[in-house]
Order: C-alpha cells, then sequence, then structure tokens
C-alpha cells in the first residue's frame, strides 16, 4: 500500500499547486467560463485523491478485499488523469499551441472511471463488513 501512499501524496501536491494555478496565474490567460472548467477539474482531482487516501486506511481493515479496493484506487486514478487532466487542457486551449478540444469526449470517459472507482469501493466491503454494520 506504500506506492498508494505516494500516488496520494502525488497527487495532493499536484492538486493543490493546480489549485494555486488556477487561482492565481490563470485568471489574466482565459474568461471565467476556462476558470470554472480548470475549477471543476481541481476538485475533483482533490476529491478522487482523498479517496485514495481512504483507500490505503482501509487496507488494514479486516475483511475488505485488497484486490478491489487496488482496482478502486486505479480507477481513481485513472478518473483524475482523463477527467481532471482534460479539463485542464480545455481550459487552456486558447492559450496551447496545440489543438485540444478533441478532448471533449475523454471527460466523461474519466467520470465512468471515477463512477466505477465508488463501486469497486462499494464491492470491496464484501459480505464480511455488510453484515457487520
Amino acid at each position: 500500500m506504500r506506492s498508494t501512499l505516494r500516488l496520494c501524496a502525488v497527487l495532493g501536491a499536484l492538486a493543490v499547486a493546480l489549485g494555486a494555478f488556477g487561482a492565481h496565474g490563470l485568471k489574466s490567460l482565459v474568461g471565467p467560463d476556462q476558470l470554472l472548467t480548470f475549477g471543476t477539474g481541481v476538485r475533483y482531482h482533490f476529491y478522487h485523491t482523498l479517496a485514495i487516501g481512504l483507500a490505503a486506511g482501509l487496507w488494514v481493515v479486516p475483511g475488505v478485499d485488497r484486490g478491489r479496493l487496488r482496482w478502486a484506487v486505479r480507477a481513481w486514478a485513472a478518473g483524475v488523469v482523463l477527467f481532471s487532466g482534460s479539463l485542464y487542457l480545455l481550459a487552456l486551449a486558447e492559450v496551447l499551441p496545440v489543438a485540444v478540444r478533441w478532448l471533449g469526449p475523454v471527460t466523461p470517459l474519466g467520470g465512468v472511471f471515477f463512477i466505477g472507482g465508488w463501486v469497486m469501493l462499494f464491492a470491496a466491503a464484501g459480505r464480511t463488513l455488510a453484515t457487520d454494520a
């Protein structure tokens, strides 16, 4: 689970850095709609970074299916890259030297990965935890 903690730390630091960039450095480069888009990317990036940290904490809970927990982490990480990453690039589309509008359909795919991660977290609880509650 050390790699999951490291992933959480890297994604968390990146979320803070991108959030600061969006709040301070981006205002002079893009319009208000693009700032909102960028902020949505940061928000979901952070939510799912915290979910990855939650998964690291759940690793030691008896009865948790670690294989499914791993898949939840993988899905959330993919969601951060696809959903938040595409929103970051789309928000910067007017200042980037390359065309990125084609990324529009990638964003919902990232959302599907986020949802899949939450489904895998549910499945990771398994029967043992479900009957304990």
